[in-house]
């Protein structure tokens, strides 16, 4: 199940914000995104709230997996 962006903006920011550090954490183990300095990471973090927001990425809930995750919108079609 996908989360409209507007009910992300319900939850407290640090949740939202934790929630896009750990997308973006995961990009760097896989290679995905280089390494992320303070600065970087604070950036990287703006860039994904902007892209949450034009829905170029979506925040999945599996019930099933009882868990949530940033993915590409392209890719829960």
């Amino acid at each position: 199940m996908l989360v409209p962006y507007e009910s992300l903006q319900q939850l407290p920011s640090e949740t939202v914000d934790n929630l896009i550090k750990e997308y973006l954490f995961a990009q760097v183990e896989d290679g995905g995104f280089g390494e992320l300095d303070s600065e970087a990471l604070k950036h990287a973090v703006a860039r994904c709230h902007q892209a949450l927001k034009r829905r170029e990425l979506v925040v999945e809930y599996s019930e099933a997996e009882e868990s949530i995750a940033i993915r590409l919108a392209q890719n829960c079609v």
